[in-house]
C-alpha cells in the first residue's frame, strides 16, 4: 500500500496494538505484523503500535549480563555477534538483495542503528564484568536493549510498505518510580509526555512503533516494568491517550480452556470478563500480563487478544462484566478455562497454642515477605489451628529459616508444633462467572477429580467468586486438568439441566 493510498479520515478514533517477541521474531513474522497494522489501518485512522524484542532475545541479553557478572568477556563477545546476526538477518531478509522491497539504504540505516545500540550494549556489560556485579538498575539498562533494536527494524519494514511510521522509545513516554526492574509508572506524568510526544507523530498521520516494557525516571534514567511488561505498556498507553480499544498480538487464538499443550482439544474462550481473565493471567495464563487488566478496566476500554499468524479469528474479548451472558439459563457457560501453576510447595503452620492468639498469621506473611517471596494462596482453618499457603518451590528453604527464626520462642514452648513444607504440588484454577449462580458446580469439580484418582490437599476459593483454586500433588496436575477440562467442554452440572426439565 502506497502512502498516497493510506486513508484519510477526519475521525479521532484511536487503537492501540501490542506485538509479542513471536510475532515480530522473524522476518516472516515482522512481514504478517506489518500486513495487519496496513490491513487495520483502513478501519482505524489513528493507531499505535507497541513491541517487545525479538523472540529469545530478552533471555540472551540475561544470560549474558550473569557472564559478565563473572568476567567471561567471551560471552559478551558471542553475545554481541548473536545479536547482530539476528537482527541483521531479519534487515536482510527485509530489505536486502533477495528481498521484494529491496531498499540498500535503508537496510544500511537499520544496521548502522543497530550496530549503535549493540556498542551501547557492549559497553554496558564490560562495566558489570569490571564491576562484578549487575545492579537492578543496569539490568534494565540492559535489557531494554531488546526493545529499542526491534522498534527500528518494525517502523523500517511499515517503511517499505508505503505506511509511515517513527519509532519511539518509551523513556520519552513512560514516567515512571525508581523501582528498578518493576517500576510503577506516573500515570499523571505518563499522559502528560504521551500527549506532547504521540499526538504530533499521529496528527501527522504516522503510526508511532514504540518499545514496550520500559519506561525512565524522571532524571531519564531508563527502567522497565517487569518480565512481560509490553502488554502493561500497550494497557497504559490505551488508558492514557484514550484508545478505544487495546489489541493484543500474540501466536494463540485467544485465551484458551486450558493450556493446548496439556490438553490438545483445548478450545478458544470467546469472552471473558476483565475478574475472569485477572484470575487466569494471576494463576498461571499466560496470554495477557496481569498488571495490564487495570489500566483498560479503569478506563473503560475494551482489550482483545488476537493470533498474529491467524487474524482472521476473532480471538478473545474481554468485556467488564460477565455476567451479560445467562449463565443460570445456560450452565454449560458458567465454566470457562482451567489453568495450573507448577513447581509450588505448601507451607503448614500448625499449633494447638494458635487458637485466638492474634498476630499469628500476620507474623507469618511478615516472615515470608521479609524473603521477597509472593504466595500464591493460602488457605485456614476455621479453628486457626493451621495455616497453610503456597509459595514457589526454589523459596521453601529459606522461608522455612524466615518461619523457624520468627516463630522460635513459640516452637521452644510447643504454642507451634510444627512448621512443615511439603514436596512439589501444583495449583489448580478453575475460572467462571457463573460458578456463584449454579449450584453444585464445586461438588461436580470434586466429583470428576475423585473419578481421575486425583487428591485434592488443599482449597481456596477467593471472594469475587468467580474462581476455584484445587492444590494437588504436582504428579496429579495434568490428570486433574483433563478432569476439569471435560467438565467445561461438556457441561459442569447436568442435573441442573434436568431439573428445569
Amino acid at each position: 500500500m502506497a502512502v498516497s493510498s493510506l486513508p484519510t479520515k477526519s475521525s479521532t478514533r484511536t487503537l492501540v496494538m501490542k506485538f509479542g517477541g513471536t510475532s515480530v521474531g522473524s522476518s516472516g513474522a515482522m512481514s504478517q505484523a506489518v500486513e495487519i497494522i496496513r490491513t487495520t489501518l483502513l478501519d482505524w485512522p489513528r493507531i499505535v503500535v507497541v513491541v517487545s524484542a525479538l523472540s529469545k532475545v530478552t533471555d540472551i541479553l540475561l544470560q549474558c549480563t550473569a557472564c559478565a557478572v563473572k568476567g567471561d568477556y567471551s560471552a559478551i563477545h558471542k553475545t554481541e555477534n548473536r545479536l547482530r546476526e539476528m537482527h541483521f538477518a531479519v534487515a536482510e531478509e527485509l530489505f536486502g538483495e533477495s528481498s521484494a522491497d529491496y531498499d540498500p539504504a535503508r537496510c544500511t540505516q537499520v544496521k548502522q542503528e543497530i550496530n549503535h545500540l549493540i556498542a551501547s550494549l557492549t559497553n554496558l556489560y564490560q562495566a558489570v564484568a569490571v564491576l562484578g556485579e549487575a545492579t537492578p538498575r543496569a539490568l534494565d539498562a540492559i535489557v531494554a536493549h531488546g526493545e529499542r533494536m526491534c522498534v527500528r527494524l518494525l517502523a523500517s519494514a511499515l517503511a517499505s510498505k508505503g505506511v509511515p511510521a517513527q519509532f519511539v522509545e518509551a523513556t520519552q513516554l513512560i514516567l515512571t518510580d525508581h523501582n528498578y526492574q518493576a517500576a510503577h509508572p506516573n500515570f499523571e506524568g505518563t499522559t502528560r509526555r504521551v500527549h506532547q510526544v504521540l499526538e504530533p507523530i499521529l496528527a501527522k498521520g504516522f503510526v508511532p512503533v514504540v518499545t514496550g516494557f520500559i519506561g525512565a525516571t524522571s532524571e531519564d534514567i531508563t527502567t522497565t516494568l517487569g518480565r512481560g511488561g509490553s502488554d502493561y505498556s500497550a494497557a497504559i498507553f490505551g488508558a492514557v491517550l484514550p484508545a478505544e480499544d487495546v489489541w493484543i498480538w500474540t501466536d494463540v487464538d485467544g485465551v484458551m480452556t486450558a493450556d493446548p499443550r496439556t490438553i490438545p482439544e483445548a478450545r478458544t474462550v470467546e469472552t471473558l470478563s476483565y475478574r475472569e481473565i485477572a484470575e487466569l493471567a494471576y494463576f498461571g495464563a499466560k496470554v495477557l500480563h496481569p498488571k495490564a487488566i487495570r489500566p483498560v478496566i479503569e478506563a473503560g476500554i475494551s482489550l482483545r487478544i488476537c493470533n498474529t499468524f491467524n487474524p482472521q479469528h476473532p480471538g478473545t474479548r474481554l468485556v467488564a462484566n460477565g455476567h451479560n451472558q445467562n449463565h443460570a439459563s445456560n450452565p454449560r457457560n458458567c465454566l470457562k478455562a482451567v489453568t495450573a501453576i507448577h513447581g509450588q510447595c505448601m507451607v503448614i503452620v500448625e499449633g494447638r497454642g494458635m487458637l485466638g492468639v492474634p498476630g499469628v498469621a500476620a507474623r507469618t506473611f511478615s516472615a515470608v515477605a521479609s524473603t521477597g517471596t509472593s504466595v500464591s494462596l493460602i488457605t485456614q482453618a476455621s479453628s486457626e489451628q493451621s495455616i497453610c499457603f503456597t509459595i514457589p518451590a526454589e523459596a521453601a528453604r529459606q522461608i522455612t529459616e524466615a518461619l523457624n527464626e520468627t516463630f522460635s520462642r513459640e516452637l521452644a514452648v510447643r504454642d507451634i508444633d510444627r512448621i512443615d513444607v511439603t514436596g512439589e504440588v501444583a495449583i489448580i484454577t478453575v475460572v467462571g462467572a457463573g460458578m456463584n449462580i449454579i449450584p453444585g458446580i464445586a461438588g461436580q469439580i470434586f466429583s470428576a477429580l475423585g473419578k481421575n484418582g486425583v487428591n485434592i490437599v488443599a482449597i481456596a476459593q477467593g471472594s469475587s467468586e468467580v474462581a476455584s483454586s484445587l492444590v494437588v500433588e504436582q504428579a496429579d496436575a495434568d490428570r486433574a486438568v483433563r478432569a476439569i477440562h471435560e467438565l467445561i467442554l461438556n457441561g459442569p452440572y447436568k442435573a441442573v439441566e434436568g431439573a428445569d426439565k
